[in-house]
């Protein structure tokens, strides 16, 4: 239960709601309150840790919902940590994992690295984050430290983990090196000291992991905040990659703004709460209008314009919302891809195929069939259509155009 917010004082009670803002858990709350009251009292910040291995080379609107919450924390003075965990990338993070997961090679993580930091510091100051690597105190243990760093937690309590207890169960093989993950994880905190430790739902075990460790190292023992997993664009997995239902922080800012737009009106809200920087009060208000009667595509864009801002400027952002009206206009981009081909007249299958505006003629033909082609403007109907030469913008439903030279 919640302590009396009204017993804290104003500024230890403004950094409460910050830190619970759209959270999952505050574990423990009443130790978190210490902290911050200490930290009030002394002028010394908190330590605040969030840790990403670069498994991926980039990083979507999912993964910002926890740099949202450090770039928050961030501007209440405390310090924030970007961890980069180029040595547990090599050990690979088993947490929601049915299968053991490849490791990647040290190139590959380097790479990624680099991509995330650069990608990250879109959303957090980069003059007030300290950026570490674990492989720094991490590759100097050698196997004397990993053996006693071992002896620091049980077998039984790495088997209460909900994704070991399940692949044990059903005899899927768990391989000793995954039980060295959630420990070289919680050493982080250790070789950190970290006050407060951020993570997804998916990360509690990790995250607690910090603790133990901290604990059994003579250190006071960090809080964890975990935060939701983000809801995708289909309105019902996690935001992934490999689901294709993510918006990726380095996309254009056309097409970012338009798969904002195309989330449903009460995914909305839960996008606001996470990844707007707008107070709970003013989409509070916002929510009030529409429920009052107010479009909910107005405060659609009003997201979609601050979260393609924040990646890609007001300009590109003001574009965004400009070329988005005239598609749902009819209208044609200023920017559209060029495309020469040669072979006319040409079926309208081939055409598109080749324009790159479909994986297939068969495709092309099935688009045909539901009226979602067009030519210079004007609905095909025709699947049997030949494409004389000339010059012709050709729109493939909503977003998709090209301007052919068939030849």
């Amino acid at each position: 239960m919640r302590q009396d917010l009204t017993e804290i004082e104003d500024s230890v009670r403004k950094a409460l709601e910050v830190t619970l803002r759209g959270c999952d858990e505050l574990l423990p709350q009443p130790e978190w309150i210490g902290k911050l009251q200490r930290s009030q009292r002394t002028g010394q910040p908190l330590r605040i840790k969030l840790g990403l291995d670069p498994t991926a080379p980039d990083i979507h609107l999912g993964h910002t919902v926890v740099l949202n919450k450090m770039r928050q924390l961030q501007d209440l003075g405390h310090q924030v940590i970007f961890l980069i965990g180029d040595f547990t990338s090599m050990i690979g993070d088993p947490s929601g994992r049915n299968t053991t997961r490849p490791p990647l090679t040290a190139e590959q993580i380097k790479v990624n690295a680099e991509t995330y930091y650069r990608q990250a510091s879109l959303v957090l100051d980069p003059a007030r984050t300290e950026i570490r690597y674990n492989a720094e105190w991490c590759d100097p243990l050698g196997a004397r430290g990993m053996i006693e760093l071992a002896s620091r937690y049980t077998v039984a309590r790495m088997m209460e983990r909900d994704d070991f207890t399940k692949r044990f169960k059903a005899g899927t093989p768990i391989s000793v090196h995954e039980f060295l993950y959630p420990l070289m994880q919680g050493y982080d905190s250790v070789a950190l000291k970290s006050d407060l430790e951020l993570g997804g739902t998916d990360q509690k075990f990790n995250l607690l992991m910090g603790r133990h460790l901290q604990q059994e190292y003579g250190q006071e023992p960090q809080c964890i905040l975990t935060m939701p997993l983000l809801v995708g664009l289909d309105g019902v997995e996690k935001m992934s990659k490999s689901k294709g239902n993510y918006i990726g922080i380095s996309e254009p800012a056309n097409a970012m703004f338009a798969k904002l737009l195309s989330i449903s009106d009460d995914l909305m809200w839960t996008y606001f709460t996470l990844l707007s920087f707008r107070s709970e009060a003013e989409i509070a208000a916002l929510k009030a209008e529409v429920e009052a009667g107010r479009n909910p595509k107005d405060a659609k864009v009003m997201l979609a314009k601050e979260i393609t801002t924040r990646f890609h400027g007001a300009a590109a952002a003001d574009a965004a919302e400009q070329d988005f009206q005239n598609r749902s206009k009819g209208g044609i981009p200023d920017e559209i891809p060029e495309v020469t081909l040669s072979g006319a007249p040409l079926g309208i299958g081939a055409l598109l195929k080749q324009a790159n505006l479909v994986a297939s003629s068969s495709e092309g033909l099935r688009m045909v069939e539901q009226g979602g082609v067009r030519i210079d403007g004007a609905v095909v109907s025709d699947k049997g259509l030949k494409v004389e030469a000339g010059t012709l913008v050709v729109q493939v439903g909503k977003r998709k155009f090209a301007r052919v030279t068939l030849g």
